[in-house]
């Protein structure tokens, strides 16, 4: 029943013709008179707030329009291709099998998406099976692990949606892994965009630091509610082939990767070649240390041996460059960033140092050609920049753009055996 504000009346009457009888009060609801002037002053402080509100919106979507058109017309530096020789398409790589492209969309998940890639090649290269696997189903396992440690370090942890390749190893031998139809990691849309959940994520997490609350089980149950909600509920068991399976068990029994035989190879001058180091980069927030770090020439050189002896490589390194134009499906190093002949050891680790060599982004390197005397690799690409260019999904880097701004790959041992042969020798003897 709808109520009314109303003023108590007291209604008193008194019963003069009869003194001696008892008095009688009343009372009931009588609706509240409006006083006009308090009515005519709220009226204007409405009118004047109106005012402020039309004027504040037009300065707002006077922004918005700008903020726009400057986002449309944005302009970078990029290096002018036409005149270079390079590979006229994939199909002039010697080439191992590999899915085809799929984009990452709007996510922070080249990481996961080029070495899952990298993984289904391997399956096809070990066993003989192509299974397309899901690339949520790491992420969404991975998001826990980041979650579990900025509890147990009481905040003092990274936070975001970057990793490295061998997160992935970690994460699929612990959880799992599962087939991309079985998980595809999103309710509706393919289109994967995680900013919101991304955000959420990260809006509880300060929640939880600024109120110090560090129960490590609650924390984690609220994180898979936001991810269940964006990304839905990974299975616990699920159907393949006739025969059910856990993602340990599909790990195990179908893909059967012994993530002991990967490695991890990068070459920095901020610690002493042929040792175990850590990748000091802020994805790897698990500050892993057994990344094997060696010269520059041999790290090249390990890498193209590999790829030229019928293995794949996850590839993670720089993107941000002048000398990379998704457009023309190629990255090179152009001679007004740094002429070839001072690509060397020393100005890789001053762009590393300065900032101008990142670990922006992670590909699937996945076939070599030579072309005109130089190293041309065929590159497996997530981003939006792989899908501008006629050859979608797929850019051609040359050997500088590698030697230069590539920072760290990982592969199967067996690719690498010399190198880990030449590692083991330079050990010191005990």
């Amino acid at each position: 029943m709808l109520k009314r504000k109303v003023t108590i009346s007291v209604l008193v009457t008194m019963l003069l013709a009869a003194p001696a009888a008892a008095q009688s009060d009343t009372v009931k609801y009588v609706p509240k008179p409006l006083d006009e002037v308090s009515e005519a002053i709220r009226e204007l402080r409405k009118a004047r707030q109106e005012a402020r509100d039309s004027v504040t919106d037009a300065i707002r979507d006077r922004q918005e329009e700008q903020d726009e058109s400057e986002r449309k017309n944005q302009r970078w530096i990029k290096c002018d291709l036409t005149g270079i020789t390079m590979p006229e398409s994939p199909d002039v790589f010697q080439s191992q099998f590999h899915f085809p492209p799929t984009r990452q969309y709007w996510t922070g998940t080249c990481w996961s998406f080029s070495t899952t890639s990298f993984l289904e090649s391997e399956v096809a290269r070990l066993h003989g099976r192509q299974v397309r696997l899901s690339e949520m189903h790491t992420v969404y396992y991975e998001w826990l692990d980041k979650t579990r440690r900025f509890v147990n370090e009481r905040g003092k942890s990274r936070v975001t949606a970057g990793s490295e390749s061998n997160a992935v190893f970690r994460v699929m031998k612990t959880y799992g892994a599962v087939p991309l139809d079985v998980y595809p990691g999103y309710i509706s849309d393919p289109r994967h965009d995680h900013e919101e959940m991304d955000d959420e994520i990260r809006e509880f997490l300060r929640f939880v630091c600024g109120a110090d609350q560090w129960d490590e089980t609650q924390v984690i149950e609220s994180v898979k509610l936001i991810m269940n909600k964006h990304m839905g509920r990974p299975p616990s068991s699920f159907e393949y082939e006739g025969k059910t399976y856990s993602p340990k068990t599909f790990l195990d029994e179908v893909l059967k990767l012994d993530f002991d035989d990967y490695v991890c190879i990068m070459s920095t001058l901020e610690f002493p070649f042929y040792t175990l180091g850590p990748f000091d980069v802020p994805d790897n927030w698990w500050f892993d240390s057994t990344y094997y770090n060696v010269p520059l020439d041999a790290w090249y050189d390990a890498l193209k041996n590999a790829i030229k002896g019928g293995y794949t490589i996850a590839l993670g390194g720089d993107i941000s460059e002048a000398g990379l134009n998704g457009l023309m499906d190629a990255a090179i190093v152009p001679d007004f960033d740094i002429p070839q002949e001072y690509i060397n050891q020393n100005s890789r680790e001053y762009r590393m140092f300065a900032g101008s060599t990142t670990d922006d982004h992670g590909v699937h390197l996945v076939g070599y050609t030579e072309l005109d005397g130089r190293d041309w690799f065929l590159v497996k690409e997530s981003s939006k920049r792989g899908h501008w260019g006629r050859h979608i999904g797929y850019m051609f880097y040359r050997d500088d753009y590698v030697r230069l701004k590539m920072m760290e790959f990982a592969v199967h041992k067996d690719a690498v055996g010399e190198l880990l042969t030449r590692f083991v020798a330079a050990q010191p003897a005990d």
